[in-house]
């Protein structure tokens, strides 16, 4: 296949090596998006990224993606969908060896609890769920004071690592275990609330929603990296369609080296099939909240995971 030399060839044979993988109609035609290069192999990838459903940002980072493990490889091979983080420029892995890498976590963070206020907190915190986060949503700054204090309090002697969603500033003089940020919130840091930030001893976890913002979290070094939506949800709107579990897998295998989280109308009965792919930790934000029981309901999933875990 390294004789192909027209970009609509080479986009089909991505689209016919990969579209059923990933859900898309092989037979679809393939449109002509913006380009940023001329290379034949870069117009066809994006050609072909584009009816595989990613969306533009995502494609073009795909695309000069395939161009790179192209030249890399020496030839073109349509199976092999790109996985490794020199083709994506990344920095060396594993992101642990760097000198500007956030604190390590766990690489299997489990069970990973986002809940509304301390009280819940602490509550699936005493019931041993592993790693809990604080996402509680108030313009008061009085009232987040005492929320993420009350929090970092509730988890003492409990085992469970506790994240802050957002608020790092309070999180660092509370004494959190660590912060969570979504793209905006992290793109917001000036280069001192970054330096700030990683000299307070903190880890760092960021959420994405595909590859172009998987590589931009990269370039920080955080502890770990959440991926999602995975399935739809209706919790909030969410700027990109649910991933699914193919693309899933090939973000973990992309990632490999950074813990694992998986996020994004996730239940019981999709948790095999999430754990599958190689992430090591599985978020969910209603299951437990909304639970008749919720200490029952977290133990049903923390043994889910487990015997998930072991047959995997």
């Amino acid at each position: 296949m390294n004789t192909m030399t027209d970009a609509r060839a080479i986009a089909h044979a991505i689209v016919a090596a990969h579209g059923l993988r990933f859900g898309a109609i092989t037979s679809a035609p393939i449109s002509a998006p913006n380009f940023s290069s001329d290379d034949l192999v870069y117009r066809g990838a994006k050609q072909a990224c584009t009816a595989l459903g990613f969306i533009e940002i995502d494609a073009e980072c795909l695309a000069h993606a395939w161009r790179a493990q192209t030249q890399r490889l020496g030839n073109f091979d349509a199976a092999l969908w790109p996985d490794a983080p020199e083709d994506f420029g990344m920095r060396p892995f594993p992101p642990t060896a760097r000198d500007d890498a956030f604190p390590t976590c766990p690489e299997r963070l489990g069970l990973y609890a986002v809940l509304p206020d301390a009280q819940w907190v602490g509550r699936i915190a005493r019931a041993g769920v592993p790693t809990v986060q604080l996402r509680f949503k108030s313009d008061d700054a009085a009232a987040i004071e005492r929320e993420v204090q009350t929090a970092v309090e509730a988890v003492q002697g409990t085992g469970a690592l506790l994240f802050i969603n957002d608020h790092w500033q309070v999180a660092i003089v509370a004494g959190a275990y660590g912060i969570h940020l979504g793209q905006e919130d992290l793109d917001a840091l000036s280069p001192d609330e970054l330096a700030q930030l990683r000299a307070s001893g903190l880890r760092l976890g960021v959420s994405t929603h595909g590859y172009a913002e998987m590589v931009r979290a990269d370039k920080v070094s955080p502890s770990y990296i959440a991926m999602g939506a995975v399935y739809p949800t209706t919790l909030k709107k969410m700027a990109t369609a649910p991933q699914g579990v193919a693309r899933l897998g090939a973000y973990a295998r992309l990632l490999r080296g950074y813990p694992q989280v998986g996020i994004g109308g996730i239940d019981a009965v999709r948790l095999p099939e999430v754990l599958a792919t190689g992430v090591g930790s599985i978020a969910v934000v209603r299951a437990l909240v909304t639970a008749e029981d919720p200490e029952t309901t977290a133990a049903q999933w923390m043994t889910a995971m487990s015997a998930a875990t072991v047959s995997n």
